[in-house]
């Protein structure tokens, strides 16, 4: 069984299975503020409430940023098409580089069954992405942040990885000095998402378990996603 925490062996940062070089990590870490600001951007340049919060500028402005936002746009192309699929899907989780995105979609290529249903498994599964459904944060940022100041248990084990795969049968809890925090009790009162059916969760012991991988019917994005165009995307 491999460690919960990080571990780094010569460049690379080993998390269950996926590998990725400290580097890139170290360079994601340093862009992420810059996210964190602009996050509303990305909703206006793909032109959907992507997290379908009420508070996206898309509600009240359709067109995209910039003073170039409202020139007609003419029919998109194929490949268009397909790198606004990869865009939306990449963007919704909020905290993937295109390189650890690339990396899901190899792993994805490399297990058996369906590639467009094990890209969607597997960035379900993320832990960032577990809290953010189990309403443990507000918003996937918020998820990525609050795991990386350690308010994450594991099967009882702290945990700052925001990327850790999280598997069937797992046990994820806030922390006992976290679970009275106002952003844990904002979030897990929020009306603006429910809990999936693959994850059963108490929120009055901020504890819930991973039941099992989701199909990409089973996820409740606000927005349709395409991950079939995304596998077009990388194939071409």
């Amino acid at each position: 069984m491999r460690p919960l925490r990080s571990v780094v062996d010569g460049d690379y940062r080993c998390n269950d299975g996926l590998f990725l070089p400290a580097r890139l990590l170290r360079d994601e870490e340093r862009t992420m503020s810059k996210r964190l600001e602009s996050k509303y951007k990305i909703n206006r340049r793909l032109g959907v409430n992507l997290w379908g919060r009420a508070k996206s500028p898309v509600n009240r402005r359709e067109y995209g940023p910039g003073q170039h936002g409202q020139r007609r746009k003419g029919k998109p192309s194929d490949f268009s098409v397909q790198l606004m699929a990869k865009q939306k899907l990449k963007g919704y989780y909020g905290n993937i580089t295109e390189k650890q995105f690339r990396r899901y979609y190899q792993e994805a290529v490399r297990r058996k069954g369906d590639t467009s249903e094990n890209l969607i498994n597997l960035l379900e599964r993320r832990l960032d992405a577990v809290i953010y459904r189990m309403k443990f944060a507000i918003t996937p940022f918020a998820a990525r942040q609050f795991i990386s100041h350690g308010h994450i248990l594991v099967n009882g084990r702290k945990l700052n990885i925001p990327s850790y795969i999280v598997k069937d049968g797992d046990v994820i809890e806030v922390r006992e000095k976290s679970k009275q925090l106002a952003i844990v009790l904002d979030a897990t009162q929020s009306a603006e998402r429910d809990v999936p059916e693959y994850m059963e969760v108490d929120h009055r012991q901020m504890k819930g378990t991973y039941l099992r991988g989701p199909q990409l019917s089973d996820v409740p994005y606000p927005v349709q996603m395409e991950p079939n165009l995304v596998v077009e995307f990388y194939s071409r």
